[in-house]
């Protein structure tokens, strides 16, 4: 929890990772050490899980917790861990929630709740309860439309984070680029602001972002940082190219439903035993993989070395 009393240090490139499960389908808690390691000598700033590319619907809060307690002891206190810890269900958001933060964690991720379609007061009220409950955890809402059919609105952001010390912002996973510009504009550049758009992760530096939680990051955690440190360094033009650069491999993830291609990558490459998707998912079909092929040419140069890193034979690098 080093980063718990000061969040502003959970900058950079935030890998969410992807949950590997075995062949028959059970979380593979060796296959999630080797990925945080393997970040973690890629240089990547900071971890999260939980989110939508790591399948937390298909999951048990109890499998979850215990998948955030095998990361959390593998992170360690060398970067920032910041879980996703939240469900369409309140009960089942604060018990993920509590566990989380017993773990050590620094902050926890909570997506609005989905299907419901909540109204903007009820928004309100959810993550009031959630801070209250919390309050010396940072908390972060997640918004991602795409997935959940609400859109948290700006105005309610900045409710949140006038309301609540312990609010401190928000990954924004919409191609709405005027919301993170009002979302920004209205709480200030205190307010935390990460993308989970991978085609914006650079364009929201230029606003204010703080960093970016990219699903691309579990295949090409270097270009990520790199991209990041470019910018910070004033390096415009190498941001520029790795932005560029990464799109072949930004199309392959989506190709069918993330994560089922990243874990397709991942299984090819060594990084875990299998590429099992639970359902409703399914793991990619041969059109897709071969969409997915060329992809992955186009984008090679982008990915990151694997050096070592296997399930058989893992020894991993110092952090």
């Amino acid at each position: 929890m080093k980063f718990r009393t000061d969040p502003s240090q959970i900058t950079g490139s935030i890998a969410p990772l992807m949950s590997p499960f075995t062949a028959d389908g059970a979380v593979d808690h060796a296959g999630l050490t080797n990925l945080v390691n393997w970040q973690l000598a890629s240089g990547t700033h900071g971890i999260s899980l939980g989110g939508s590319t790591g399948e937390p619907s298909s999951q048990t809060i109890a499998e979850r917790a215990s998948a955030i307690r095998t990361v959390a002891a593998a992170v360690g206190d060398r970067v920032p861990f910041m879980p996703g810890t939240g469900s369409a269900k309140l009960d089942e958001t604060l018990e993920l929630t509590a566990a989380a933060r017993d773990a050590g964690v620094d902050a926890a991720l909570i997506i609005t709740p989905y299907y419901a379609r909540p109204t903007q007061e009820a928004l309100y009220v959810w993550y009031k309860t959630v801070a209250e409950e919390f309050p010396d955890l940072p908390i972060v809402a997640y918004n991602v439309p795409s997935r959940t059919a609400v859109d948290i609105a700006p105005e309610t952001i900045a409710r949140l984070y006038r309301d609540f010390d312990n609010f401190v912002g928000v990954k924004e996973t919409t191609k709405d680029f005027e919301h993170f510009s009002r979302v920004l504009q209205l709480c200030g550049p205190e307010l935390l602001v990460w993308s989970g758009i991978e085609l914006l992760c650079l364009p929201l530096l230029a606003l204010g972002g703080v960093g970016y939680i990219s699903a691309t990051s579990n295949i090409a955690p270097v270009a990520h940082v790199e991209m990041y440190n470019a910018w910070m360094a004033g390096d415009i033009e190498t941001a520029r190219r790795i932005h560029y650069g990464l799109h072949p491999l930004v199309d392959l993830l989506f190709v069918e439903t993330n994560p089922a291609p990243g874990k397709w990558v991942l299984e090819l490459r060594g990084l875990i035993e299998s590429g099992f998707v639970r359902p409703p998912l399914i793991t990619p079909t041969d059109a897709g993989i071969a969409k997915m092929q060329a992809l992955l040419a186009a984008g090679e140069q982008y990915l990151s070395p694997v050096d070592g890193f296997t399930v058989a034979d893992f020894t991993p690098k110092a952090a």
